[in-house]
């Protein structure tokens, strides 16, 4: 096995590689830490494909990893059979930098493996790319983004046949196909213009937008009902949403909806944003200036591949006040649940899915409707994966979500939908808005039925390969060394998703958990509080979720404070 100096040495001398990366290589020959970082590894293909920093070199994201990744998805796609080629893979691409270049290299590869490909004309949302992958009956997807990275970051994303992101079985064949790949010159291209001819390559567009409009237009639940002239803001952080937001807001006869100008073409810079993650109140500096100035009522902000949403409200002073996406999602869980259960559309097979880190409101919310609610790992592959095999017994899915600001409902896409989102949190705001109401109105209505969840989530960053290594230490020493009560809270019940057992504390018993095998920790106390413990699998960071329940929300704050407290120490004394 090659060591980082040989790589970079390969590279340098690969007959494949064309002059200006060579050229980039060059420039840090005298950068042994540069070096190192870009070839010690290679980009990790897991079950998210691949994320990195844009640039030359193994650990990065560049044509050659983009290649090399989709010619061990051509190799997988031919060994199940003709049939799976035949149907093909549907393509869409971001905004960013190198994304429409890196969907042209994909297209490349897989028509030279024989595979038709369906790629979309230009830049377009996550969701809609799950959509597709359904509409044409493919056999896959690849969707180019990094999300809401920062703009050195590039990405690439698979689905299966259903329109959700492949688990661990097809990642895992993908990635032995990319590790068999003893060289670059073993990769097959085809030019596109060659590949039309030959009926491998269609490009598309309107007609899927069309459709896709069609059918996020019909999961509506209320329409007469609502005040459509609520002033909304809107902005889709110059990614792929202006479009699609718009069009479906403006069909749906929202009159009042204003676009952030500075942020609504595509800006591979993020320029006025830098961080494009609208999970940060930062990303809604621009909104809530125009907000103040056209008296908004809410504002909210899609990502830049509009598979993500956040809002803020505005409250009685004027001010604007953001929801994280625990508060969203049990708000939308809320509305839709509400609305469907006044016109008699909940039977008694329909259910929700949400991940292991997300709060437990929005289903202490679905059960009051009789709608049963079902855990996942974290990510949307996860929670689409759950809904794909609950739909086949036959089961009403009515709402996907997570903390980090992604929400699906309806079917016909198999992924968190900023799109869909936006839908429906305008069309929930309007409903309130006839009733008096604002969102953080019906929030509050909500804690006071259920109890005040809060939330604290936040993250440790540690950069680098040092970084890599500490997290690691800090998960092994956790699991030895957790608190065992907070002040006079006690630990009931804990779970390590690694080990995929139950540790009951109380009664002193171990049980099997039916949920796959993950680095995760979560701990339960008495009173209904409980908190989560994992490293991100696409940042250099480790997470802590932090859940209080109380009967105030004092109460609720002041445990917040007092968990962080005793979960900070611990983690900082490893």
């Amino acid at each position: 096995m090659m060591n980082y100096k040989e790589k970079y040495l390969e590279w340098l001398n690969s007959p494949v590689i064309d002059e200006q990366t060579k050229q980039e290589l060059l420039s840090i020959k005298d950068d042994e830490e540069e070096i190192k970082n870009r070839f010690i590894f290679d980009l990790e293909f897991g079950t998210a494909g691949l994320r990195g920093i844009l640039g030359a070199g193994s650990n990065r994201m560049n044509i050659y990893t983009v290649a090399k990744a989709t010619q061990g998805l051509a190799d997988y796609i031919n060994f199940r059979g003709k049939e799976y080629a035949k149907k093909g893979v549907a393509i869409a691409y971001d905004v960013r930098h190198f994304s429409k270049e890196f969907s042209e290299i994909a297209s490349s590869v897989l028509t030279a493996n024989g595979i038709k490909v369906y790629l979309f004309e230009d830049i377009r949302p996550t969701p809609e790319l799950s959509f597709a992958i359904r509409y044409f009956k493919a056999t896959s997807g690849i969707v180019i983004t990094a999300s809401h990275n920062p703009k050195e970051y590039n990405g690439y994303k698979v689905y299966w046949e259903e329109g959700s992101q492949i688990l661990s079985e097809v990642a895992d064949g993908i990635t032995n196909n990319i590790k068999n790949i003893k060289s670059f010159e073993e990769i097959k291209y085809l030019d596109l213009e060659k590949a039309k001819e030959e009926n491998l390559l269609t490009i598309i567009g309107k007609e899927v937008d069309d459709e896709y409009t069609r059918l996020v237009k019909s999961l509506a639940i209320r329409d007469e009902e609502l005040d459509k002239d609520i002033k909304i803001i809107y902005t889709p952080l110059n990614g792929t949403g202006n479009i699609p937001v718009r069009r479906v807001l403006k069909e749906r006869g929202f009159k009042n909806v204003i676009v952030v100008p500075e942020q609504e073409n595509p800006d591979p810079n993020f320029t006025t944003v830098g961080y494009p993650n609208p999970e940060d109140t930062k990303a809604f500096k621009y909104s809530e200036s125009l907000g103040k100035k056209e008296n908004a009522e809410i504002l909210i902000a899609t990502d830049p591949d509009c598979d993500r949403l956040a809002v803020e409200v505005k409250d009685g002073n004027g001010e604007y006040i953001p929801l994280n996406g625990n508060q969203t999602g049990a708000i939308l869980i809320n509305y839709i649940l509400e609305s469907k259960n006044e016109k008699n559309l909940i039977n008694n097979d329909g259910f929700i899915v949400k991940s292991i880190v997300t709060g437990d409101l929005g289903k202490v919310i679905a059960e009051s409707y009789g709608v049963k609610t079902y855990e996942t790992l974290t990510g949307f592959k996860n929670i689409c994966g759950k809904e794909n095999e609950l739909l086949k017994q036959n089961k009403t899915f009515h709402f996907g979500y997570e903390e980090s600001i992604g929400y699906v409902t309806g079917t016909f896409v198999r992924d968190k939908d900023g799109v869909i989102s936006s839908m429906f949190l305008s069309e929930a705001a309007a409903y309130y808005k006839t009733k008096g109401k604002t969102l953080l109105d019906v929030l509050e209505e909500i804690y006071i039925k259920y109890g005040y969840y809060r939330e604290n989530n936040f993250s440790i960053v540690l950069e680098g390969l040092e970084g890599k290594e500490k997290i690691s230490n800090m998960m092994i020493n956790y699991r030895k060394n957790f608190p065992k009560n907070v002040n006079d809270i006690k630990l009931i019940k804990y779970v390590d998703y690694q080990e995929e057992k139950e540790y009951d504390i109380i009664n002193n018993k171990n049980s099997e958990v039916d949920i796959p095998k993950s680095n995760v920790l979560r701990f339960w106390f008495e009173d209904g509080s409980w908190y989560a413990v994992r490293p991100s699998g696409t940042e250099p960071k480790i997470k802590v979720y932090i859940y209080s329940k109380g009967k105030t929300l004092k109460e609720s704050e002041n445990k917040l404070k007092l968990f962080k407290e005793s979960i900070l120490k611990e983690l900082n004394n490893i």
